[in-house]
């Protein structure tokens, strides 16, 4: 499913050691490294399965395993806080990035889906701006447009290169943008493990939904050996992106993120053959340096924020 950019809220606190940083850094690839094998895994499997069904045969994986350990953990001792309004309506924003990404990632470049994926970042802050009033200063939001410049490069409306697809992925930010501003609204006291069963049934359910106007196909014992290994790599992406935010400064851990391009494009010419073309590689270079200068500017806004003015004599 669609991931939550590495949050870039700035705490004050002590900067973190070189090794620390490193480590960091460390676990953040190996996040975008699961991430992207996940990815990889779904994209195979669209050679054998449907949308839905695939989305439907994931999700009862990921819904036990996420609902096993929340009962470990004990948080389900407050139910009643799924009836929440703000965690159903998240669940559901979740559900339609996740149709839209899967759909996108089954016809498209794997590599093309994850850049245009890169632009969640920039549209949450934009979103942030209209919705929440959180400022904005016109670098990052000449950042902002020149990302979304990027973006076009890659999806290339009315040329040759066009697919509806890309679109998709669009839509995909658009409903990530969505559950990440619905997400502000859950109480902090709502457990996170219950907020991610809710979310994980919910995608279960629309993929079950889809399943419904397909055909279905035979499955085999590799298949779904197959759809467990991506609730396992999901598991890894998610644990060490909040392992790696913890480890070290977020304006050294975070730029690393964007290793996920990297890994996209390798697996896809190494597993599909997909090679990218300039447009693509161009456009993701524009989404990533826009990115990482959105990251300096929020970090130069917070020590301005954070310094005392001086003492005037």
């Amino acid at each position: 499913m669609p991931r939550s950019p590495a949050s870039h809220t700035m705490a004050s606190h002590q900067p973190a050691s070189l090794a620390e940083n490193l480590q960091g850094s460390l676990f953040m690839l190996i996040a975008t490294a699961g991430f992207t094998v996940n990815d990889l895994i779904v994209k195979s499997m669209s050679a054998v399965f449907p949308v839905g069904q695939t989305l439907f045969m994931r999700g009862c994986f990921a819904t036990l395993a996420v609902l096993l350990l929340a009962v470990a953990q004990g948080q389900f001792r407050n139910a009643g806080q799924l009836k929440d309004r703000a965690v159903i309506l998240r669940s559901i924003a979740e559900a339609i990035a996740t149709i839209f990404f899967v759909t996108a990632v089954f016809n498209l470049p794997i590599a093309n889906v994850s850049a245009i994926f890169q632009a969640l970042p920039l549209a949450l802050t934009l979103a942030a701006y209209f919705f929440l009033h959180e400022p904005i200063g016109p670098r990052r939001l000449i950042a902002i447009l020149i990302g979304f410049a990027g973006v076009l490069l890659i999806v290339r409306p009315g040329l040759a290169g066009f697919s509806i697809y890309s679109l998709l992925v669009l839509g995909a930010v658009a409903a990530s943008v969505v559950r990440d501003i619905i997400t502000r609204s859950i109480p902090k006291s709502t457990p996170g493990l219950m907020i991610s069963f809710t979310t994980a049934a919910t995608v279960t359910v629309g993929g079950l939904v889809m399943s419904l106007f397909e055909s279905w196909a035979p499955v085999q014992a590799l298949d779904l050996a197959k759809l467990a290994a991506t609730s396992v790599f999901l598991v890894v992406g998610y644990y060490f992106v909040v392992t790696a935010m913890r480890s070290g400064d977020i304006g050294f851990v975070s730029p690393f993120r964007y290793s996920v391009l990297l890994f996209s494009i390798g697996g896809g010419i190494a597993f599909f053959d997909e090679v990218p073309d300039r447009f693509t590689l161009a456009g993701s270079a524009i989404i990533v340096a826009s990115g990482i200068y959105m990251l300096y500017r929020e970090r130069v806004v917070h020590r301005q924020a954070i310094t005392p003015p001086p003492i005037r004599s």
